[in-house]
């Protein structure tokens, strides 16, 4: 075998354990810094192969001349090696073949498992968060949220009952003055006790929202200002965010703790969620 072909052959059998290792080295859990040095090892070993396979084993294609010999018996003999040649020649191209082929599958079964990993389409899951009709209100302690918790003009952060810490369920409870829930303009609509409630991701980036304006019943997030009017809908009017919060329907039971009567009015964080897919 010739050292171009050598070579070759070495290449791609590099590049083919390099690959197989990495779907192991994968499937067991995984190791960045070994996974990236097999990687190199697989695509380097392919690209080898494919630059010597080309500069030494295809440059000599082409026309050739030479004398011509009348003796008979020397042109046999010089046919029949020529045959026993080729036939070899054909046999490792075969087999090289066969070793690129190899190469190449065993670098798209490696590709194939960081494909699967990134799991399925979401679907709907972004658009349902933890509330339900019925659902207390509790604080991040855990504790029930009763009528008489919240002064006027006053907000706390809320979680779906049972569901503390979740990340969409998040929402913030205002308690109004009356006055607001009263003034021209105001589209707060019903609001018992005053109370309102929002979710707490920005429709904009889904930064948490952090800070009530209490003069101007204005909600902000502190990370672009965007600013939502709590008695409009909670619709935006000022920095990036282009859609109102979504409102968390809310009554009062008969022990004086604030329920939600049932989920988001809309689907909650940043509004490219749910842009047409």
């Amino acid at each position: 075998m010739r050292r171009p072909e050598r070579v070759v052959g070495i290449a791609l059998v590099a590049s083919i354990a390099a690959a197989l290792a990495l779907v192991v080295v994968y499937w067991t859990g995984g190791q960045p810094q070994a996974e990236g040095a097999l990687l190199f090892v697989a695509l380097g070993g392919l690209g080898i192969a494919l630059m010597f396979w080309a500069k030494g084993l295809l440059a000599h294609i082409g026309e050739a001349t030479q004398p011509r010999r009348h003796p008979a018996d020397e042109a046999v003999g010089s046919a029949t090696e020529a045959v026993e040649a080729g036939v070899d020649e054909i046999r490792r191209r075969r087999f090289l073949s066969r070793l690129l082929a190899a190469a190449v599958g065993a670098l798209g079964l490696a590709a194939l498992f960081p494909i699967r990993s990134l799991g399925g389409a979401p679907g709907d899951a972004l658009a349902r968060t933890p509330w339900r009709a019925g659902m207390r209100l509790t604080t991040l302690d855990g504790d029930p949220v009763s009528v008489g918790d919240l002064d006027e003009n006053s907000v706390t952060t809320v979680f779906p009952e049972g569901h503390v810490g979740s990340s969409d369920g998040q929402a913030v409870l205002i308690r109004l003055a009356s006055s607001a829930v009263r003034a021209e303009g105001s589209t707060v609509g019903d609001a018992p006790e005053g109370y309102v409630c929002y979710s707490k991701l920005c429709t904009h980036a889904g930064c948490p929202l952090g800070l009530y304006l209490a003069a101007t019943q204005e909600l902000r997030c502190p990370c672009h200002q965007s600013t939502f009017a709590v008695v409009d809908g909670a619709r935006p009017v000022y920095g990036p965010a282009a859609r109102a919060l979504p409102r968390l329907p809310i009554s009062i039971d008969e022990q004086g703790y604030l329920i939600a009567t049932g989920g988001f009015d809309g689907p909650v964080g940043p509004s490219w969620w749910s842009m047409p897919r």
